[in-house]
């Protein structure tokens, strides 16, 4: 039998910190410098035209207090150290040995303004992990400087705009070619960089067919952008021809390898035919995504296409390791710097500590527990699988449809992930905007779960499904369980009704309530 798990979030009555303290409380004081220290470096260390004339808006508050402060909100946070098959997005675990890693001064206490003579360890990492990728890759260099999985898009599409300038065609190559269902990025990013995009239906075998795309590319066409496999968990397997055609129609071609988890290994994008590829950090690689950042897009391309990087690009000289800042071509920064370098440190331990056996048992796990899980969710009734006239084994992930439960049940999606969190449980990812796939989820365990972990969640899913159909009630008012019951998202479309900061908070939240003659 599987154990479905209890739960019972802690709840304090716990102010924000702003409205706590009293007046002379300290967490800290500090002492008065010696007269030695002032007679060498002066009293009046702050320009008079940068000193405060007031005393800052902050707390009275013992350091004890802020500890149990913070302590009280983390434990009335579900938090990522539950189960989270949170799927697209892999959760992949944060190893404390490259948390510590990072936290060395040899890292943390270096500024990219540094001459590269005193960054030589950095830089060296930094180029190293460059050769990993691009073993895995083909490709001959890659940068760093994206904050993540859609900026690393847009630096394609940067590249692409410089590359065609260049060549003088820029005004013809007008046009981007991708699938309905590739991650959003790659038409939002073509979009915003002027192209115009064409979006090609799936079809039968649950993606574009060659003769869409070959009705689709031209002279116009600049560049396509694609992933493979897709959400739905469906590999593409006429991608090397999808590649010929978008060539002999003089495109460039870039590989999104957001899904690489259930191929990494196993195929290289060059091998492929494509001038440029891009991995996440925080998805592949093990680096931490805290939430929607810190992250890194990793982007690279081949040589032909390595004039148009944003610089600068880390290369060795001899036995050095410079910052390549003159490329007249560089399409230009796309973030400051060469991009978040702990998260670099983290990507790189690793893949040092995995390797390539790792790497490629990696993706065997990650497909193994992806098809035992849709053999058992397809156990569950009220559950759909995307696509389901295609009979064949899904990649790393597979998008699912609670839509029979919800015409069944009225129980929605977002209504069962709330309940799922009632079982300490991360609530699910659902899918990429505009669903096409009703009521989805897309679960995904990567190479870090185990069987029984699995088979928790999944038991968790069934439960929540009986449910549905026994209390449907209660799902659609969850969680219950937890510090605070349902959010009601309205109010963060209305600027007027959330805070950023104190200040905003005092004056929008506070001076509203004044006005009205509350207390």
């Amino acid at each position: 039998m599987t154990r479905i798990p209890e739960f019972r979030a802690a709840k304090w009555n716990e102010p924000v910190v702003m409205e706590m303290g009293r007046s002379g409380a300290r967490g800290q004081l500090f002492p008065t410098p010696e007269d030695e220290v002032t007679q060498t470096v002066g009293t009046d260390l702050i320009p008079g035209g940068m000193a405060r004339t007031d005393r800052p808006d902050l707390p009275e508050i013992t350091e004890f207090e802020v500890q149990r402060h913070y302590l009280h909100l983390s434990q009335m946070t579900l938090g990522m150290m539950g189960i989270s098959l949170f799927g697209t997005c892999t959760m992949k675990y944060n190893s404390k040995t490259a948390e510590y890693a990072t936290l060395h001064p040899e890292l943390a206490e270096v500024h990219p303004y540094q001459h590269p003579d005193t960054l030589q360890g950095v830089l060296e990492i930094i180029h190293d992990f460059d050769g990993i990728l691009r073993s895995l890759s083909g490709m001959d260099q890659f940068i760093f400087q994206a904050g993540g999985g859609a900026d690393a898009a847009y630096t394609m599409t940067a590249v692409a705009r410089a590359y065609w300038q260049d060549r003088g065609m820029l005004g013809q190559r007008t046009e981007m070619v991708t699938s309905v269902q590739a991650h959003p990025c790659n038409p939002a990013t073509a979009a915003a960089a002027g192209f115009k995009v064409v979006n090609l239906p799936l079809e039968e075998n649950g993606y574009p067919s060659l003769d869409a795309l070959k009705a689709a590319v031209s002279d116009k066409t600049a560049l396509i952008m694609i992933n493979n496999p897709d959400d739905m968990g469906i590999y593409n397997p006429e991608i090397k021809e999808w590649v010929k055609v978008a060539k002999e129609a003089g495109a460039l071609c870039f590989y999104d390898h957001a899904n690489f988890n259930g191929v990494m290994g196993k195929l290289s994008a060059r091998e492929l035919g494509f001038d440029a590829c891009m991995f996440m950090l925080h998805k592949t690689f093990g680096a931490p995504k805290a939430g929607g950042g810190p992250a890194v897009g990793a982007y690279g391309c081949t040589d032909e296409l390595a004039p148009y990087l944003p610089c600068p690009v880390v290369v060795k000289d001899g036995d050095r390791y410079v910052l390549d800042e003159d490329r007249p071509k560089s399409a230009g920064k796309v973030r400051e710097f060469w991009g978040n370098v702990p998260q670099v440190v983290k990507a790189y331990a690793w893949s040092r500590a995995m390797g390539a056996d790792g790497i490629e048992l990696a993706s065997d796990i990650s497909v193994v527990a992806n098809n035992y899980m849709d053999k058992k969710l397809g156990e569950i009734p009220g559950l759909k699988i995307s696509n389901p006239s295609i009979d064949v084994h899904r990649m790393e992930m597979t998008r699912w449809s609670l839509g029979p439960l919800t015409e069944e049940t009225g129980v929605t999606t977002v209504d069962f992930a709330n309940r799922m969190a009632d079982y300490g449980i991360d609530p699910y990812w659902m899918s990429h905007e505009p669903w096409i796939v009703a009521e989805p989820f897309t679960p995904e365990a990567g190479e870090l779960w185990s069987k029984e972990d699995i088979d928790t969640w999944i038991g968790v899913i069934a439960q929540i499904a009986d449910e549905a159909r026994t209390d449907p009630e209660m799902v659609k008012t969850a969680p219950h369980n937890q510090a605070i019951a349902q959010v009601k998202g309205d109010a963060f479309e209305d600027p007027a009704k959330w805070a950023m900061t104190w200040r905003a908070y005092q004056r929008k939240i506070l001076g509203e309530t004044k006005a009205k003659g509350v207390a």
